[in-house]
């Protein structure tokens, strides 16, 4: 079972936060308690992951519900692997990673990604970084009308 970094925690907490922001300034949204008493306690604990199964089903369900808003893949439609490469050049996968992929669980692709995004050196996030951006405009794009 793959676990979870406390990093999606906090994404996840945040996404919860502008969605389901307090009424009062002091009750929370059933998803933000969940997750909250989760990351709470991994920083009492002084851990960095939880294992996906070690989430009780509020806290997974509010992980999940995050996860769901973010990209699913980081292939840039230049994969590397298919020229024999055991590294993509395009998005950092392994040639394993790239061809298991929709068999792993959001655990196991949300690691993958974590582990490509601190390595940094695929065309993703340099040569082509505008065909990673996701939702957002091109360089050089008309700005929106001031309203």
């Amino acid at each position: 079972m793959a676990a979870i970094h406390i990093t999606d925690i906090e994404a996840a907490i945040n996404h919860w936060r502008r969605r389901a922001p307090s009424p009062d300034g002091v009750r929370l949204a059933p998803e933000l308690n969940a997750l909250g008493e989760v990351y709470a306690l991994m920083v009492y604990g002084r851990v960095n992951e939880i294992k996906e199964d070690g989430l009780p089903p509020e806290a997974l369900a509010a992980w999940q519900a995050w996860y769901d808003t973010t990209p699913d893949t980081p292939c840039i439609a230049i994969c590397s692997t298919s020229q024999g490469d055991d590294l993509c050049k395009g998005c950092g996968r392994t040639f394993d990673e790239v061809q298991f992929w929709p068999a792993f669980s959001p655990a196991q692709k949300r690691s993958v990604w974590r582990r490509i995004t601190l390595e940094h050196s695929a065309w993703r996030f340099n040569r082509y970084a505008e065909r990673a951006a996701e939702g957002v405009s091109a360089p050089g794009a008309p700005a929106e009308p001031a309203r």
